[in-house]
């Protein structure tokens, strides 16, 4: 071995050279000594059912041939039928389909590629055949543990290769059931802590399942029976006697010990990188709980999980870190004991610089470096070319210096394959790595016009892949080869790569290469583009949902408009369950009937080609609280005892508080009722109770989504009988008759009875009068009635419960009063003031206190109206009645009628009825402004003339003195013109108004008049028409059959009259089509009387104004609406002359204010049209 050279800088630069060549690549079309490139496992379990394939593929160039080793001899194929190997490559294949046996191919091989520059070789690879042998018969006895011993059922599966998998199921093929209490340890056996009867079966039984062959095989079935001494003791005590036929004590509670590990201090070895399994199970009742602890240090949590109900220590991917001492812990309320586990921690080889392929040119200098660690330390070895180097020829070029190879002035020639093995007592390491002497001009590896494409502000590479010997030199360009890119913002990586740290729009374009050497040049374009990232906007938000519910997760991103999304949803990381209740939507997951399970991490993605943005929120899925369990009732007492439970399963939301209800089966069985209620913190509660109950107890828990359904009821509790606690409440004396005192009180439960023989002692005496009370015992009644009392007068009465067991505490008294009789007097000196047509304010004096014979409630003023002034209205009212408070001597009675007669009495009552009547008094109202006349209508007589007739109003209230007639114009833009006023004697009913004009719309007021005032206006319109007048008529027409036909003759019409009014636009003259609406009253429709060419009158039966209508003020007054247009209206009559009467229904809620250029009237539109 040479010596390493004693110039540093030198040997710098050899190893940077080294570096730098290591990663050329050389291309198959040049020649190269042979490369490995895909082999077998070092530990080859192989099937025995399935040919043996053991692979070996190179490449090189020329093309390698190959041959084997079998436990280090040669391994000559030829001499084998059964054994091939694959054309081009190594690869061999037993062929065991003709009955031969695997095991005779069982052994280690290896496999070399050589070429005319050299020879590679394979690791060493064993091949073992797969073994699954059959469980050894054996007969197993029946094991009986007595209940609270700890019990091992050993499986002691066969040895096979690689080692079964153990698991312990039943007859049914159903897994056995583990807990805290009972468990399956590394080795396969199962352990009880403590056994329970519930444990006793017959078909306990181990199963081993081979992976390679996918064969399972089981053990025999062991039964186990659990005897509980105590119960079966108690038994037979009964039977024979008392004898105590089993002496043995039942199995006590107890501290823990371990039952594995058995000693107190054990040890562990592990390799680096493998799995580190330590398991503590303990024996112990109550059952022991398990806990680890790392000394000095602290148990990885990333690596570490704790399994088998925390008896297994599991540590992955195990490092030097690990080593140290372990403890685990078993403790239960008896007491504690742990157990030291030493763990020491070796490595087989690894590498830390594994050799790598070597090119030079002639004349050049290079270096293989082969590093590994390990503990122990690996010790290194070179060959060359599958031969120990030092049994290789001399190369003047190269020197070995330990874990190093250096070569120097190397000439073409000395190409060869070097392989290095790194080994220690836990195994091997075997690289190889090829030297190559060429001369060749630069290459460009990468294919041209690449296109990268990378998210603004993420580092680009943009790759230049060349080989060249010499190692060519690269230098990078941007859009064009006027200046060579340097600087900062780029980092030029030894093989080639161009990166840019921070990707902007600005760095998107046009990227070239150039690779030289001593013998040419070589360059490539790519090109690179920047895109926007993407990113979650709005992401899902943290849910907590009832069991049941629905919830939707809304997930909202943004990304490159050029790339095309994709959302994706997980769930715990992994994808959604394959569930019909998960819907993905565009932005949104939504899970429908959410169970339990639903509960975890939902996680969206939002993926595009070049990056993607993720986004979490957490799912709780909350229910009601489990059912309490296990409740024990402990430390009687005489009126109390102590309740303990298990809760349930909070189901994710913390338990606020128990309900303990309890029933009473001696006096209400199958009832709850509740009790108390505790903290959900506590699962204890101190009940006090009360005598004389059978109670059961049962305990709810309450979270925030509602009460759990009720645990099982405990076991029934009774207390012994006692004097009452307390006294009946609600204790009242009234009177029911003149004469008598009725006692009530709300009687006690039967929980508050607290013994048999329930009563009531009901006790009374005359306030102030009477020193001795009067007693008498009754039972099962709430109320006593004492006769034969004075009317209203105060006693004290009291009610004391009382049992068989004595009385209850003396009872408080409460003041009552005897029965009350009617009044005896009626009020006096009553007087009625008017105050104005509808208002009378009456008068009286009060009631003496003698005279009430009671509790004075107040005083009833009935009155009722018997007839009008008027001789045409005579009918009487119907009687009414105002109540007053005791204190008052006066009120109103408001809402009279005017120009009425009244009569009126006042009365006092109180508990019982009223008392007599004071003497009818009888008075008259004013009189009042009329009401509306009873109907207004107006007809036609000439072209200028309209008569207008109506009648009285039907309240008159009081003598009329005339009418109020007024009227003005109304023109097409509804503007009012001047008002005109008439004075109308009362005994006139008609009026006929000469010299109007024609073609001219009116609008007519009218209203009643008494020495009082006037009252409400009627109003009516109408328009004169040629010979004729349009009024607005009262009846509803639109479901006559000659009125539809009517209209149907004016939709034609007016269809008519659209299509003229558009051929005139399109030949630029403008005619209007729709009109201005109305504004002014809303009468109803009626046919027009053929006889005497008069319309249908308005009638007022329900004393109401005309809808729409108002009263005018004096002068010109702007209208609400506006006229109806002859197309807009449907309401119109033609005559049998061609002259037509517009019947105009007055519209509300109409603009009526803005112009038109429509004709003023219907008359005038008709004219248009002709």
């Amino acid at each position: 071995m040479m010596d390493r050279p004693k110039d540093g800088p030198l040997a710098l630069l050899l190893l940077l050279l080294g570096h730098m060549i290591s990663a050329l690549e050389v291309p198959l079309d040049l020649p190269q000594p042979p490369t490995i490139t895909h082999q077998s496992p070092k530990d080859y379990i192989v099937d025995p059912r399935e040919n043996i394939v053991i692979h070996c593929e190179a490449k090189g160039k020329p093309h390698p041939s190959f041959s084997w080793t079998r436990n280090g001899m040669h391994f000559d194929i030829d001499k084998d039928p059964k054994v091939l190997m694959r054309p081009g490559s190594g690869t061999l294949v037993m062929d065991i389909s003709g009955g031969e046996r695997s095991e005779a191919y069982e052994g280690i091989y290896q496999c070399s590629a050589h070429n005319e520059l050299g020879t590679a070789v394979s690791n060493s690879i064993v091949i073992r055949q797969s073994r699954s042998p059959l469980w050894s018969k054996e007969r197993i006895s029946p094991i009986i543990a007595q209940k609270g011993q700890s019990l091992i059922l050993h499986c002691r599966p066969p040895a096979g290769l690689p080692p079964p998998i153990i698991f312990w199921m039943d007859n049914n093929f159903q897994r056995l059931p583990q807990s805290r209490r009972v468990s399956q340890a590394l080795n396969g056996d199962l352990y009880f802590s403590n056994v329970q009867p519930e444990d006793s079966r017959s078909d306990y039984i181990c199963y081993a399942r081979f992976p390679h062959t996918q064969t399972i095989q089981q053990k025999q079935p062991i039964s186990v029976r659990v005897l509980d001494m105590d119960s079966l003791n108690d038994t037979l005590a009964d039977y024979l006697n008392d004898t105590d036929l089993f002496s043995d004590k039942p199995a006590e509670e107890r501290a823990p010990v371990f039952m594995v590990p058995s000693e107190s201090v054990s040890s562990k070895m592990v390799l680096r990188g493998e799995v580190l399994e330590m398991e503590c199970v303990a024996d112990g009742l109550p059952t022991p709980a398990v806990s680890w602890v790392k000394r000095n240090s602290e148990i990885p949590s990333g690596r570490a999980s704790f399994l088998n109900f925390n008896k297994t220590l599991r540590i992955m991917d195990v490092s030097e870190a690990d080593a140290g001492e372990y403890r685990c812990f078993a403790k239960n309320r008896h007491g504690s004991v742990h157990h030291s586990i030493r763990v020491t921690v070796n490595a087989a080889p690894y590498w830390i610089s594994a050799p790598r392929n070597l090119v030079l040119a002639p004349k050049e200098m290079g270096i293989i470096t082969c590093r590994a660690a390990g503990h122990p330390k690996p010790s290194i070895r070179w060959l060359v070319n599958g031969l120990p180097i030092e049994d290789a020829p001399k190369d003047p070029s190269r020197r070995v210096e330990e874990d190093t190879l250096i070569f120097s002035e190397v000439q073409t020639g000395s190409s060869a394959v070097y392989q290095c093995n790194a080994s220690n007592l836990y195994g091997y390491l075997l690289s190889n790595a090829f030297v190559n002497i060429l001369a060749e001009p630069p290459r460009v590896l990468t294919l041209p016009n690449i296109i990268y494409q990378v998210i603004r502000n993420k580092p680009a590479l943009l790759e230049c892949v060349v080989f060249g010997s010499p190692v060519p030199t690269i230098t990078w360009f941007k859009d064009s080869r006027s200046s060579m890119l340097e600087g900062n913002a780029y980092v030029f990586h030894e093989n080639g790569a161009l990166e840019i740290h921070m990707s902007q729009p600005s760095n998107s374009g046009k990227y070239t290469c150039v690779a030289r050497n001593n013998l040419g040049i070589s360059e490539n374009h790519v090109y690179l583009e920047v895109k926007e990232p993407t990113r979650i906007l709005r992401p899902p938000e943290y849910q907590v949902v009832q069991r049941n519910r629905d919830v939707v997760f809304e997930c909202k991103a943004k990304h490159d408009p050029s790339l095309v999304p994709t959302m994706t949803w997980l769930k715990d990381d992994r994808e959604l369950p394959d569930d019909e209740r998960f819907r993905v939507d565009s932005d949104r997951l939504t899970i429908t009937d959410v169970t339990e399970s639903d509960a975890g991490t939902y996680t969206c993605i939002m993926n595009t080609t070049l990056d993607q943005d993720s986004a979490s929120a957490q799912l709780t899925v909350v229910e009601q609280p489990g059912v309490p369990t296990d409740l024990e009732l402990t430390d009687p007492g005489a009126r109390s005892v102590q309740l303990t439970w298990t809760p349930g399963d909070e189901h994710n939301s913390p338990i606020k508080k128990f309900l303990i209800q309890y029933e009473d089966a001696l006096h209400q069985s199958g009832v709850w009722h509740n009790l108390t209620e505790v903290p959900g913190t506590k699962t204890t509660a101190h009940l006090k109770l009360s005598p004389y109950v059978h109670y059961s107890f049962r305990v709810l828990a309450l979270n925030d989504v509602g009460f759990s359904h009720p645990s099982m009821p405990s076991r029934q509790f009774r207390t012994s009988p006692a004097a009452p606690d307390e006294n009946p409440t609600e204790v009242k004396g009234h009177g029911t008759e003149h004469n008598n005192l009725v006692i009530t009180w709300k009687p006690l439960t039967p929980l508050q009875a607290n013994g048999p023989g329930l009563q009531y002692k009901v006790m009374w005496r005359q306030l102030d009068m009477e020193k001795d009370w009067t007693s008498v015992s009754v039972a099962n009644v709430s109320k006593f009635v004492v006769s034969g009392t004075p009317t209203f007068v105060p006693y004290e009465v009291m009610v004391q419960a009382l049992n068989d067991y004595g009385p209850g505490p003396k009872p408080s008294a409460v003041i009552g009063y005897s029965g009350e009789d009617f009044p005896s007097a009626a009020p006096g000196n009553v007087r009625i003031l008017v105050l104005n047509s509808t208002l009378a304010e009456v008068h009286w004096s009060p009631v003496s206190l003698e005279s009430v014979r009671g509790r004075l409630q107040g005083y009833k003023v009935h009155y009722s109206r018997e007839r009008s002034l008027h001789r045409h209205n005579s009918h009487q009212g119907k009687q009414r009645t105002e109540i007053f408070s005791p204190n008052k001597t006066s009120g109103m009675l408001p809402d009279l009628l005017p120009y009425s007669v009244y009569s009126l009495r006042v009365t006092a009552f109180n508990g019982r009825g009223e008392g007599p009547s004071s003497v009818p008094q009888r008075f008259e109202m004013p009189e009042g402004v009329p009401g509306t006349p009873s109907f207004f209508k107006v007809s036609a007589i000439d072209l200028d003339s309209l008569t207008l007739e109506w009648g009285p109003p039907h309240e008159r209230n009081g003598r009329l003195s005339g009418y109020t007639f007024k009227y003005q114009t109304v023109n097409s833009k509804n503007d009012l013109g001047l008002l005109e006023e008439l004075d109308l004697p009362s005994n006139q009913s008609s009026f006929t108004l000469h010299n109007l004009s024609h073609s001219t719309r009116y609008k007519f007021y009218i209203s009643a008049r008494t020495q009082r005032g006037s009252g409400p206006t009627l109003t009516e319109e109408a328009v004169t028409i040629l010979d004729r007048a349009m009024v607005s008529p009262q009846v509803d027409i639109a479901t006559q059959g000659w009125f539809i036909g009517l209209m149907s003759a004016i939709a034609l019409l007016i269809l008519i009259l659209l299509i003229i009014c558009f051929i005139k636009r399109n030949k630029g003259g403008k005619y209007p089509v729709k009109e201005k609406e109305d504004a002014h009253g809303d009468p109803e429709i009626q046919p027009m009387k053929e006889d005497d060419l008069t319309f249908g009158e308005y009638s007022d039966e329900d004393h109401k104004p005309l809808k729409g209508s108002r009263t005018p003020s004096s002068g010109t007054v702007k209208r609400d609406g506006s006229d109806d247009s002859l197309v807009d209206s449907g309401d119109t009559q033609f005559n049998e002359d061609g002259s037509f009467i517009g019947q105009y229904s007055g519209r509300s809620d109409r603009d009526a204010t803005h112009d038109s250029s429509e004709p003023p009237s219907p008359v005038n539109a008709m004219n248009s049209i002709v």
